[in-house]
């Protein structure tokens, strides 16, 4: 998280240079090459993580419900091809203000429960698809050693979490529960002061 304000990638020059440090940046090679794996697997679109982030060197991992039309970059309206809190949507914006004003800029990761993009934002994930991406994730956490809490953004993360990953013996990082940051999720009254407050908690946790 190194860009000074939030809806970066509305800058495709700045989407061209995320590009050319996803090539060279050595923390996140291990992870493209996971990335690039799973959508070969899937034949699906698997947008990539953001290399101006933590990499495999990671303490936090946030995850969220599934890679939103920004991410895609293949849309009629082209995404960045990147999970990325300097995506041009509201709901990364939100993320962007929300860990500037809690200082928490190093050490983070993105991704989602479901890590195909599904389509629409509205289409949400099927009991099936939370299995199936439970079962990934499992799979990264396990590639990054630094790894100390989870946090699980909105009721889709929490629910496959829980079903798929909690319910079992895994043994790992703490996990934490956040309100996911879209609008509409934090609109309502009182979630947005609780959704800052979730994440200084965690900032806390790494200082």
């Amino acid at each position: 998280m190194f860009l000074d304000h939030p809806r970066g990638f509305r800058d495709p020059a700045l989407i061209d240079a995320r590009e050319r440090l996803l090539l060279t940046e050595p923390t996140v090679q291990s992870l493209r090459a996971w990335a690039d794996d799973l959508a070969d697997r899937r034949g699906a679109v698997v947008p990539q993580f953001d290399p101006a982030e933590g990499g495999d060197q990671a303490r936090v991992l946030f995850v969220f419900e599934a890679p939103g039309p920004m991410t895609n970059a293949g849309n009629t309206r082209p995404g960045s091809g990147f999970i990325s809190v300097d995506n041009n949507d509201a709901t990364a914006a939100n993320m962007w203000n929300a860990r500037a004003e809690v200082g928490l800029h190093t050490g983070a990761l993105a991704w989602n429960i479901v890590p195909w993009y599904l389509g629409a934002a509205s289409r949400k994930p099927t009991a099936a698809e939370l299995g199936q991406g439970a079962a990934e994730l499992v799979d990264l956490i396990g590639r990054l050693p630094r790894l100390e809490i989870v946090v699980l953004g909105g009721r889709y993360a929490q629910k496959g979490w829980r079903r798929h990953i909690g319910s079992t013996r895994f043994s790992g990082p703490d996990v934490v529960d956040l309100w996911h940051p879209s609008p509409l999720s934090l609109n309502q009254p009182g979630r947005r002061d609780a959704f800052v407050e979730t994440l200084r908690g965690v900032a806390q946790r790494l200082e």
